[in-house]
């Protein structure tokens, strides 16, 4: 896996509050995100910390708290998420985990590693919560094993 379990729940946790954007509810409570997308409450809450660190969400406490969106989901992208949780190396390092991996030193994936990291830097730095949401919603893909964009929105 490129990236990490707690980067992935954290790009479907933004997917599932830029849906509740255009729902127009403010504040969603963390412990729906996470029955909603069947994933553990304590590990998504340490994941939205990282998010709420990196300024991409807000949290609010009290009857009426919950998380939010720091900007409108087509303002975020996906290179933020993934910076804020699991770094910048997916696009710098090796793949085999080789340190100093350069056209000096190169790894045997080198040259095509190169490529296909620069090409995934290129998708998540154009692809918007928005255009990721509105996808999933016109498409009527999944966030969860049972739980698909138009699920969502029509339960809300």
């Amino acid at each position: 896996m490129l990236l990490s379990k707690a980067c992935i729940y954290g790009i479907r946790a933004s997917l599932y509050m830029a849906a509740m954007h255009e729902q127009k509810r403010q504040f969603v409570p963390i412990r729906e995100v996470s029955d909603s997308l069947d994933l553990s409450f304590h590990f998504l809450t340490k994941i939205l910390q990282q998010l709420t660190a990196a300024k991409l969400m807000e949290s609010y406490k009290g009857p009426k708290g919950g998380i939010a969106l720091t900007r409108k989901p087509k303002e975020i992208m996906l290179i933020e998420i993934v910076a804020a949780i699991d770094g910048n190396g997916l696009f710098t390092e090796c793949v085999l985990g080789l340190p100093g991996c350069g056209h000096k030193k190169a790894c045997p994936l080198h040259d095509k590693w190169a490529y296909t990291r620069e090409a995934i830097q290129i998708m998540f730095n154009s692809t918007s919560l928005e255009e990721m949401a509105s996808k999933g919603k016109r498409m009527n893909l999944r966030l969860s094993d049972t739980l698909s964009m138009e699920d969502l929105i029509t339960s809300s």
